[in-house]
Protein backbone atom coordinates (compact mmCIF):
# COMPACT_ATOMS: atom_id res chain seq x y z
CA UNK A 1 0.00 0.00 0.00
CA UNK A 2 3.01 2.33 0.48
CA UNK A 3 3.41 2.92 -3.26
CA UNK A 4 -0.33 3.23 -3.78
CA UNK A 5 -0.45 5.95 -1.12
CA UNK A 6 2.30 7.80 -2.99
CA UNK A 7 0.49 7.40 -6.31
CA UNK A 8 -2.88 8.55 -5.00
CA UNK A 9 -1.88 11.37 -2.68
CA UNK A 10 1.58 12.49 -3.81
CA UNK A 11 1.02 12.23 -7.56
CA UNK A 12 -2.77 12.64 -7.47
CA UNK A 13 -3.50 9.58 -9.56
CA UNK A 14 -6.95 7.98 -9.45
CA UNK A 15 -8.08 7.05 -5.95
CA UNK A 16 -9.58 3.90 -7.43
CA UNK A 17 -6.05 2.54 -7.07
CA UNK A 18 -6.76 2.06 -3.36
CA UNK A 19 -9.62 -0.30 -4.15
CA UNK A 20 -7.47 -2.14 -6.67
CA UNK A 21 -4.65 -2.53 -4.14
CA UNK A 22 -6.97 -3.96 -1.48
CA UNK A 23 -8.30 -6.45 -4.02
CA UNK A 24 -4.78 -7.51 -4.99
CA UNK A 25 -3.72 -7.91 -1.38
CA UNK A 26 -6.83 -9.94 -0.57
CA UNK A 27 -5.78 -12.47 -3.20
CA UNK A 28 -2.26 -12.67 -1.79
CA UNK A 29 -2.46 -12.34 2.00
CA UNK A 30 -4.52 -14.33 4.46
CA UNK A 31 -5.14 -11.33 6.73
CA UNK A 32 -4.78 -7.81 5.31
CA UNK A 33 -5.50 -6.32 8.73
CA UNK A 34 -2.26 -7.84 10.04
CA UNK A 35 -0.16 -5.91 7.51
CA UNK A 36 1.61 -2.67 8.32
CA UNK A 37 0.56 0.59 6.67
CA UNK A 38 2.66 3.78 6.59
CA UNK A 39 3.34 6.99 4.69
CA UNK A 40 6.97 7.82 5.57
CA UNK A 41 9.79 5.44 6.48
CA UNK A 42 13.53 5.43 7.17
CA UNK A 43 14.54 3.93 3.80
CA UNK A 44 13.01 6.45 1.39
CA UNK A 45 12.70 10.19 0.87
CA UNK A 46 9.83 11.62 2.87
CA UNK A 47 6.45 12.37 1.31
CA UNK A 48 6.98 16.14 1.58
CA UNK A 49 10.25 15.85 -0.30
CA UNK A 50 8.35 14.80 -3.40
CA UNK A 51 5.11 16.71 -2.76
CA UNK A 52 5.23 19.95 -0.78
CA UNK A 53 1.45 20.40 -0.45
CA UNK A 54 0.72 19.58 3.18
CA UNK A 55 -2.97 19.12 2.45
CA UNK A 56 -2.14 16.02 0.43
CA UNK A 57 0.27 14.88 3.12
CA UNK A 58 -2.41 15.21 5.79
CA UNK A 59 -4.81 13.18 3.64
CA UNK A 60 -2.20 10.46 3.29
CA UNK A 61 -1.54 10.45 7.05
CA UNK A 62 -5.26 10.27 7.83
CA UNK A 63 -5.61 7.29 5.52
CA UNK A 64 -2.59 5.55 7.00
CA UNK A 65 -3.82 6.00 10.57
CA UNK A 66 -7.40 4.85 10.04
CA UNK A 67 -7.47 2.39 7.13
CA UNK A 68 -6.86 -1.36 7.22
CA UNK A 69 -3.71 -2.74 8.79
CA UNK A 70 -1.40 -1.78 11.62
CA UNK A 71 -0.39 1.90 11.34
CA UNK A 72 3.28 2.87 11.53
CA UNK A 73 3.94 6.58 12.01
CA UNK A 74 7.48 7.66 11.19
CA UNK A 75 8.86 10.22 13.62
CA UNK A 76 9.07 13.74 12.23
CA UNK A 77 6.00 13.40 10.04
CA UNK A 78 4.10 15.30 12.71
CA UNK A 79 6.59 18.16 12.30
CA UNK A 80 6.34 18.23 8.52
CA UNK A 81 9.88 16.97 7.90
CA UNK A 82 10.67 16.70 4.20
CA UNK A 83 14.12 15.12 4.00
CA UNK A 84 15.42 13.29 0.94
CA UNK A 85 16.91 9.83 0.68
CA UNK A 86 18.80 8.26 3.58
CA UNK A 87 20.40 9.83 5.61
CA UNK A 88 18.53 13.08 4.90
CA UNK A 89 15.21 11.50 5.88
CA UNK A 90 16.47 10.96 9.43
CA UNK A 91 16.40 14.53 10.67
CA UNK A 92 16.97 15.24 14.36
CA UNK A 93 13.72 15.65 16.25
CA UNK A 94 14.97 16.89 19.62
CA UNK A 95 15.49 20.44 18.38
CA UNK A 96 12.28 20.52 16.37
CA UNK A 97 9.51 19.09 18.56
CA UNK A 98 6.58 21.49 18.34
CA UNK A 99 3.37 20.16 19.88
CA UNK A 100 1.45 23.16 18.57
CA UNK A 101 2.28 22.51 14.92
CA UNK A 102 -0.62 21.99 12.53
CA UNK A 103 0.22 18.40 11.60
CA UNK A 104 0.95 17.46 15.23
CA UNK A 105 -2.48 18.72 16.29
CA UNK A 106 -4.11 17.07 13.26
CA UNK A 107 -2.53 13.74 14.14
CA UNK A 108 -3.43 14.10 17.81
CA UNK A 109 -7.11 14.60 17.02
CA UNK A 110 -7.19 11.55 14.78
CA UNK A 111 -5.52 9.37 17.37
CA UNK A 112 -7.83 10.51 20.16
CA UNK A 113 -10.94 9.88 18.05
CA UNK A 114 -9.51 6.58 16.82
CA UNK A 115 -9.07 5.39 20.40
CA UNK A 116 -12.44 6.61 21.69
CA UNK A 117 -14.31 5.03 18.77
CA UNK A 118 -12.33 1.77 18.98
CA UNK A 119 -11.48 1.93 15.29
CA UNK A 120 -9.27 -1.21 15.27
CA UNK A 121 -12.19 -3.27 16.60
CA UNK A 122 -14.42 -2.44 13.64
CA UNK A 123 -14.19 -3.80 10.09
CA UNK A 124 -13.02 -1.59 7.27
CA UNK A 125 -15.86 -0.92 4.85
CA UNK A 126 -15.25 1.01 1.66
CA UNK A 127 -18.15 3.37 0.89
CA UNK A 128 -16.98 5.34 -2.13
CA UNK A 129 -14.12 5.20 -4.62
CA UNK A 130 -13.57 7.38 -7.68
CA UNK A 131 -10.75 9.38 -9.24
CA UNK A 132 -10.76 12.19 -6.67
CA UNK A 133 -12.77 10.98 -3.68
CA UNK A 134 -12.45 8.02 -1.34
CA UNK A 135 -14.50 7.21 1.76
CA UNK A 136 -14.76 4.37 4.23
CA UNK A 137 -16.13 3.54 7.66
CA UNK A 138 -14.86 1.77 10.75
CA UNK A 139 -17.99 1.35 12.84
CA UNK A 140 -19.39 4.84 13.51
CA UNK A 141 -16.18 6.45 12.23
CA UNK A 142 -16.52 7.85 8.67
CA UNK A 143 -13.40 9.00 6.82
CA UNK A 144 -13.65 11.18 3.68
CA UNK A 145 -10.54 11.95 1.62
CA UNK A 146 -9.71 13.66 -1.66
CA UNK A 147 -6.63 14.43 -3.73
CA UNK A 148 -8.33 17.44 -5.33
CA UNK A 149 -6.79 20.51 -3.74
CA UNK A 150 -8.44 23.02 -6.06
CA UNK A 151 -12.05 23.77 -5.20
CA UNK A 152 -14.86 21.73 -3.72
CA UNK A 153 -15.25 17.97 -3.88
CA UNK A 154 -18.86 16.99 -3.16
CA UNK A 155 -20.27 13.48 -2.89
CA UNK A 156 -23.54 12.12 -1.47
CA UNK A 157 -22.41 8.88 0.14
CA UNK A 158 -25.02 6.13 0.73
CA UNK A 159 -25.06 3.18 3.13
CA UNK A 160 -22.84 4.75 5.77
CA UNK A 161 -24.51 2.91 8.62
CA UNK A 162 -25.65 6.10 10.34
CA UNK A 163 -29.40 6.19 11.14
CA UNK A 164 -31.70 8.32 9.01
CA UNK A 165 -32.09 11.79 10.48
CA UNK A 166 -29.07 11.49 12.76
CA UNK A 167 -26.38 14.15 12.79
CA UNK A 168 -22.66 13.54 12.42
CA UNK A 169 -19.90 16.07 13.00
CA UNK A 170 -16.33 16.58 11.85
CA UNK A 171 -13.73 15.76 14.52
CA UNK A 172 -11.53 18.63 13.32
CA UNK A 173 -14.34 21.23 13.48
CA UNK A 174 -17.12 20.12 15.86
CA UNK A 175 -19.55 22.72 14.49
CA UNK A 176 -19.22 21.24 10.99
CA UNK A 177 -22.19 18.88 11.15
CA UNK A 178 -24.50 17.27 8.62
CA UNK A 179 -27.70 15.27 8.90
CA UNK A 180 -28.26 11.92 7.21
CA UNK A 181 -31.05 12.56 4.72
CA UNK A 182 -32.49 10.04 2.29
CA UNK A 183 -29.88 7.60 3.50
CA UNK A 184 -27.09 9.88 2.25
CA UNK A 185 -24.20 11.59 4.00
CA UNK A 186 -23.68 14.87 2.13
CA UNK A 187 -19.92 15.42 2.12
CA UNK A 188 -18.15 18.60 1.05
CA UNK A 189 -14.36 18.77 1.05
CA UNK A 190 -12.87 22.19 0.37
CA UNK A 191 -9.47 22.44 -1.30
CA UNK A 192 -8.16 19.03 -0.30
CA UNK A 193 -9.31 18.96 3.31
CA UNK A 194 -9.88 15.77 5.29
CA UNK A 195 -13.09 15.13 7.18
CA UNK A 196 -13.78 12.44 9.73
CA UNK A 197 -17.38 12.28 10.89
CA UNK A 198 -18.60 10.69 14.12
CA UNK A 199 -22.05 10.93 15.75
CA UNK A 200 -22.91 14.28 17.26
CA UNK A 201 -22.69 14.11 21.03
CA UNK A 202 -20.30 11.15 20.97
CA UNK A 203 -17.66 10.58 23.65
CA UNK A 204 -15.09 12.33 21.48
CA UNK A 205 -16.93 15.64 21.57
CA UNK A 206 -17.60 15.27 25.28
CA UNK A 207 -13.86 14.88 25.75
CA UNK A 208 -13.27 18.12 23.83
CA UNK A 209 -15.75 19.92 26.07
CA UNK A 210 -13.99 18.63 29.18
CA UNK A 211 -10.60 19.69 27.84
CA UNK A 212 -11.93 23.16 27.05
CA UNK A 213 -13.43 23.46 30.55
CA UNK A 214 -10.08 22.61 32.13
CA UNK A 215 -8.44 25.46 30.24
CA UNK A 216 -10.91 28.04 31.53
Amino acid sequence: MYYTIKDVFMYKKSMKAITQRWNEEASTFRDIDALGIFVDNHDNARFLNGQSDKRLFKSALAFGLTARGIPFYYYGSEQGFGGGNDPYNREALWNNLDKTSDIYQFTSKIMKARKIHNVPDHPYQEKWSDDQFYAFTRGDFFVALTNNVNGETHRDVPNTGFPEGSSVCNIFYPTDCTKISGGLLHTYLENGEVKIFVPQGSAYFKMLEEEAAQLE
